[in-house]
Order: structure tokens, then C-alpha cells, then sequence
């Protein structure tokens, strides 16, 4: 890994193995400063929370609500479509690209994990990690609790229940519980 000459950020975003160093604490601080405020935000204080998020966020869309408390890694790599709905206590740890589609509803609690790390005991305790994206389509509702693995793509129109684990690709229009999360029906054609 010494000839490489890339960033560890760029490594991160390229799905590759990265060390945690001083540009990634210091996005990581960031983002840290951004959520906290935004965790402090009143009821009243609609302005304030899409000013923060956007400051904050890879991108927010019209009209989409994100209630506090949020938590992320870095935020830069989290997008939110228009008109969606994050419910209490989201946490994005966004070390590659997450990306939330349009009309999206995420249920309290739910989390999306991109961080990887190796099986092997000497990488991992060197603290080499990895990381791949999720993506989400239009018009999922992950049921609160819900969990998404890193790497997972999970198509428009599909309902994920409540406290299900993705740990891998789910279709469009369909519905998918449990851990790990199957499909158990289709909604659409």
C-alpha cells in the first residue's frame, strides 16, 4: 500500500482500504460541530435545521424534513431526494456515498452503516477500514429501526419493516423484513 500515492480520502470514496488520518479528523469535526448544532435545535426553529443540513449535507432536497437527533460521519456524502421524511434518530455513517431518493420515509432509529473493516485480525487492529454505498430509490420507507449494510441498493417503491437488516440488494416494489431482510412479497409489477 506504499506505492499508492492517493489520498486516504480518496481511497475511502474508491472503495478501497483507508486509514482514519488528520483531512478525515478534521472533516469528521465538521460534521461533528453541524450535527450537534442541528441536534440543538428547537421545534420552532424549521429555518435554522434546512440552513444547518444544508451546510451540513451533500445534498437536501425541497421540501424533505430530517428530525433531530441526526448523526453521520462526515455528512459531504449524504444526499436526500425531495419531499422525504427522516424520523427521529437516523444514523448515516457516510464514508462512501449515501444516496436517498424522492419521497423517501425513514422510520426512527434506522441506520445506514457504509464502513467495512477486515476479517483479518492484524489489518483491523492496524485500524485499516473500508467502505462501500448505499444507494436508495424513490419512494422506499424503511420501517424504523431498520438496518442497511454497506454496499446495499435497494430499489424505488420498496417497504423495508421495521427492525429488518439488509444485508444485501433488494428489488423494486417489493417487501422485505427480517434479519437478514428477504422479500416476502411484491407491491408492483
Amino acid at each position: 500500500m506504499s506505492d499508492d500515492t492517493r489520498s486516504m480520502r480518496e481511497r475511502m470514496l474508491a472503495g478501497e482500504p483507508y486509514m482514519p488520518d488528520e483531512e478525515l479528523g478534521a472533516m469528521s469535526r465538521r460534521a461533528l460541530g453541524l450535527v450537534d448544532a442541528f441536534n440543538a435545535t428547537g421545534v420552532d426553529e424549521g429555518d435554522r435545521r434546512k440552513e444547518l443540513l444544508t451546510e451540513l449535507l451533500g445534498g437536501l432536497g425541497t421540501g424533505t424534513e430530517v428530525r433531530p437527533p441526526l448523526r453521520v460521519d462526515y455528512g459531504t456524502y449524504l444526499t436526500i431526494g425531495d419531499h422525504g421524511f427522516v424520523n427521529f434518530g437516523l444514523v448515516a455513517l457516510d464514508c462512501a456515498p449515501i444516496t436517498i431518493g424522492e419521497h423517501v420515509q425513514i422510520g426512527p432509529n434506522v441506520q445506514l452503516l457504509t464502513p467495512t473493516h477486515p476479517v483479518e485480525p492484524d489489518p483491523r487492529r492496524d485500524k485499516w477500514e473500508g467502505a462501500q454505498p448505499i444507494t436508495i430509490g424513490d419512494n422506499v420507507w424503511l420501517g424504523g429501526g431498520a438496518i442497511v449494510c454497506p454496499g446495499v441498493t435497494i430499489g424505488d417503491d420498496t417497504v423495508v419493516g421495521a427492525g429488518s437488516v439488509v444485508t444485501k440488494d433488494l428489488p423494486a416494489g417489493v417487501v422485505a423484513v427480517g434479519n437478514p431482510a428477504r422479500v416476502i412479497k411484491r407491491v408492483i409489477d
